[in-house]
C-alpha cells in the first residue's frame, strides 16, 4: 500500500491505546489528529521523537498526538509512564494500520532483511483528509513539522 496523498482521506484505524482502550480515527473527527509512526517505544530514536512532541503539546491547541507502534499495550503504558508523555500511544501489533498507511516496508540491518515501520508523520484535519504528510521523518524534525503546519 501507498503513502496516504495529501489531500484525500486518511486510512481509518481502530486500536488498543496504552489503557487498552480503543481509538478510532473516526473518534476524533471535528479535531486535528497528528498520527505518527515508530518502530519501537523506548528506543533512543522512539523516545527523541515522543518527547519532543511532549515538549510541544502544549502549543498545538486542539490538535490531537498519536503516536503508532507495532509494541504491546503494556509496553506502550511503561514507555508513557517512564517518560510522563501524555498522549495517545496505539498499539498496531499486527501492523495493519502501518500497512494502510504505508509505512510497514523491508528494511535492512547489518545486511539482514525484515519487515518493519518506517517513521513518518501525518497530519491529518478536522474533517479527515491528510492536510501534511512526511514519510521518513527524523525523530528531531516531526515537532518542529508539527508546528510549522499548524502555524502555515
Amino acid at each position: 500500500m501507498s503513502t496516504p496523498v495529501v489531500g484525500k482521506a486518511a486510512p481509518k484505524f481502530s486500536l488498543l491505546d496504552q489503557n487498552g482502550s480503543t481509538v478510532t480515527l473516526a473518534g476524533l473527527k471535528g479535531r486535528s489528529v497528528l498520527v505518527y509512526f515508530y518502530p519501537k517505544a523506548d528506543t533512543p530514536g522512539c523516545t527523541t521523537q515522543a518527547c519532543g512532541l511532549r515538549d510541544i503539546a502544549s502549543q498545538v491547541g486542539d490538535t490531537v498526538i498519536i503516536g503508532i507502534s507495532p509494541d504491546k499495550p503494556a509496553k506502550l503504558k511503561k514507555f508513557d509512564d517512564k517518560y510522563g508523555l501524555g498522549f495517545t500511544l496505539l498499539a498496531d501489533e499486527e501492523h495493519a494500520a502501518a500497512e494502510a498507511y504505508g509505512v510497514w516496508v523491508e528494511k535492512s540491518m547489518y545486511g539482514k532483511q525484515y519487515m518493519g515501520v518506517q517513521r513518518s508523520a501525518f497530519l491529518i484535519d478536522a474533517t479527515g483528509t491528510v492536510s501534511h504528510a512526511w514519510p521518513k521523518i527524523s525523530p528531531k524534525d516531526t515537532p518542529t513539522n508539527l508546528i510549522t503546519a499548524l502555524a502555515g
